[in-house]
């Protein structure tokens, strides 16, 4: 199995996580302060879902690459719809319940989720994913050996 080094989508997510912890408890004492004890746990999960979503998406592109480039496609499109939705059904659902606040949890999602991008864009800018490698479709593969055979 191949280790955080091997595989820059892991060590993405992995060093995201670090910087996602003041960020969810400032976002948790915001509330708390702003909205008390509702909206301290709604800014709280609002931030917990934005890392959650960050690492499900980094870790379903990893395990895509190791696939094929068909499947990175559908895992990152179908992926962000599917993980948008998860995320609107917990707000929905917590929205029964009284002490949740979705102004708190809309306050902390927004900044979370942009501040994740930045860190991610800064990552990036640096070299981190330089080395992803994505193997060919295993059907272009055999095209291109038909066609060196034919050619031959």
């Amino acid at each position: 199995m191949a280790d955080s080094a091997d595989r820059p989508e892991r060590e993405l997510v992995l060093r995201a996580l670090g910087p996602s912890i003041p960020a969810f408890l400032v976002a948790a004492g915001a509330g708390w302060v702003i909205g008390g004890p509702g909206g301290g746990a709604s800014a709280a999960i609002g931030v917990a879902l934005v890392i959650a979503n960050f690492a499900a998406h980094g870790l379903s592109l990893s395990w895509a690459s190791r696939v094929s480039i068909a499947v990175v496609q559908a895992v990152a499109l179908g992926g962000f719809v599917v993980r948008l939705g998860v995320l609107l059904g917990v707000m929905f659902a917590l929205n029964a319940v009284p002490w949740f606040s979705p102004l708190a949890f809309g306050l902390a999602v927004v900044p979370a989720t942009l501040l994740l991008l930045a860190f991610e864009t800064r990552l990036v800018l640096r070299g981190l994913g330089g080395a992803l490698q994505i193997p060919p479709d295993p059907v272009a593969e055999r095209a291109a050996g038909a066609l060196a055979v034919r050619e031959g």
